[in-house]
């Protein structure tokens, strides 16, 4: 019987990838879930492990080919015909480095143990993710290998570019391997450990120890990755390169000091190989002096942090929507005394009714919808040559977090009431500050409001959130001498910002949406009539 190996899934919109390194060859023994090959994608590498134990009958996209989602890369004959005679299998065995062997030989003896406890074990699997979100990096894990773990008790915590995501035990029993160890970039179907049902944490402990205390046992090479020699141990916190990019390098004979990573981590990618060979001598310089050496002893009082994924991706994002809109801003003000009138007058009815005091986010989205509805490219995206009118408004409300801004979004906040919406402001804003938001609290929105007045800002221009058109900057509200019915008087006023796509927004347009907005702000009333 013959088995098919197939290019797994590789992601929502990731049509390709490269056969990067084959771990075996045409002859050898493989058994199930093996890795037998890396793949690289644009955005990351993919192990394929064996689908069934066999022999690995023929390689049909061997390293460097381009291949598509469900490709055939190889084929297994599982009647076992044609196998590397045993000497030759003793032979590999024993290159291999001596902690892998021991790693080895403990597994089956662990696995063993738990199948007479329960006879059963469980994958913990990367949850979902959400829309567009391909891969995510282990970020903490809560128990180790060995611990006694309850059914839905925290194991580990994700991290992608926009959320964290906490992953909970499926099964009762003993956290028996971990597949996938903190600081590594998984994919959304990737599995991150191996629970055994009813083992007892004590044995599983003594069993499995030396995988999570011996850094050189972890470190050598990817974990799952077959003939990993002696060379490719590394001490804790290196970084392993693309083995498609090790090979450009040696074929190009460019030194690795002269090639900046893109990867995860600094790990060099084939791509960085070539744009190192493109590029003059003298480019990677800046990138190997960090700091500036005529003051070296300031060093010692510095403090380097490594980003986190979700602070990498505000940066890139906030970039690249400098580099792709043509991002314009207009300002105008707003007497805010109307809005502080009415609140006085009602807050303690409305608090009393509702359950939620009234703020002042709650007048700013209905009056951005009000606006919305009248300059609806405002709502708009552009998608390739097309623009994408949204018949509904999704609002991102900006929050502050440790971590860096996020952004959750009130679904349909055209359809909502006022209470409605302070109740699910409030609600979002301290999910974001304890990292409690969902990837669906987070994503669909069509226009945004960002409040720098919380912390001071008496003006600003905010960035677009993309793929979205439009964002409203709040200010700080402040005591301004203006002129009313030709009387100078004191009036609390605030600055807003409009930051728009002029490649969609004409400027007629964002100038009407920003005093629609003013009108409604400074008399509330024109909200309840719809003028």
């Amino acid at each position: 019987m013959t088995t098919e190996v197939r290019v797994p899934a590789l992601g929502e919109s990731v049509t390709e990838a490269t056969v990067a390194t084959w771990f075996k060859k045409p002859g050898d023994a493989v058994a199930v879930d093996e890795m037998l090959c890396e793949l690289e994608t644009d955005k990351v590498t993919v192990e394929v492990p064996a689908p069934a134990a066999g022999v690995l009958a023929e390689i049909i996209a061997t390293e460097g080919t381009t291949v598509a989602p469900n490709a055939l890369l190889a084929q297994i004959d599982e009647t076992g015909k044609g196998a590397t005679p045993a000497p030759a299998a003793e032979t590999q065995k024993a290159a291999e480095p001596a902690a892998k062997q021991e790693q080895a030989a403990a597994t089956p003896a662990n696995a063993q143990e738990g199948q007479k406890m329960s006879g059963k074990s469980v994958d913990v699997m990367v949850p979902s993710l959400g829309e567009s979100v391909t891969e995510a990096t282990v970020a903490t894990w809560f128990k180790k290998v060995g611990d006694a773990v309850a059914q839905d008790e925290m194991l580990c915590e994700l991290e992608t570019d926009k959320v964290s995501i906490e992953v909970p035990a499926p099964a009762a029993g003993v956290l028996a391997e971990i597949l996938a160890p903190e600081g590594e970039t998984v994919d959304a179907k990737a599995r991150l450990a191996i629970i055994t049902e009813g083992g007892a944490a004590s044995a599983s402990a003594n069993t499995q120890q030396p995988k999570t205390e011996d850094p050189e046992v972890k470190e050598a090479g990817e974990v799952g990755s077959p003939g990993a020699g002696p060379e490719d141990v590394k001490p804790r916190g290196d970084v392993e390169d693309a083995p498609s990019a090790k090979k450009a390098m040696a074929e190009k004979g460019i030194s690795r000091d002269a090639v900046q990573g893109s990867g995860k981590d600094g790990r060099v990618m084939k791509e960085d190989v070539a744009r190192a060979a493109s590029a003059p001598a003298a480019a990677p310089a800046p990138s190997a002096a960090p700091r500036a050496p005529s003051a070296p002893q300031d060093a010692a009082r510095e403090e380097r942090v490594k980003m986190t994924r979700l602070r990498q991706t505000i940066a890139r994002r906030l970039k690249d929507a400098q580099n792709t809109a043509a991002m314009l801003t207009t300002y105008n003000e707003a007497d805010m005394k109307g809005i502080m009138d009415l609140r006085n007058e009602y807050k303690d009815a409305f608090e009393k009714k509702h359950g939620v005091k009234l703020g002042f986010m709650s007048f700013f989205v209905k009056a951005c919808v009000h606006a919305l509805h009248e300059v609806p490219e405002v709502n708009a995206e552009i998608d390739g040559t097309d623009v994408v009118y949204k018949n509904f408004v999704n609002m991102g409300v900006a929050v502050g977090t440790p971590s860096g801004l996020v952004v959750p979004v009130v679904k349909d906040a055209d359809q909502k009431s006022f209470a409605e919406i302070e109740k699910e402001i409030g609600e979002l804003g301290k999910k974001g500050r304890d990292g409690k938001l969902t990837m669906d609290e987070m994503q669909g929105g069509t226009f945004t409001i960002s409040n720098g007045g919380v912390y001071g800002s008496l003006m600003s221009s905010p960035i677009l959130n993309p793929p979205q058109s439009g964002i409203l900057g709040m200010h700080k509200i402040q005591d301004r001498p203006v002129v009313v019915g030709g009387e100078i008087v004191i009036r609390p006023m605030m600055y807003l910002a409009l930051s728009y796509d002029h490649r969609i927004v004409d400027g007629k347009g964002a100038v009407t949406f920003l005093v629609r907005v003013k009108e409604a702000l400074e008399d509330p009333r024109r909200l309840l009539m719809d003028l």
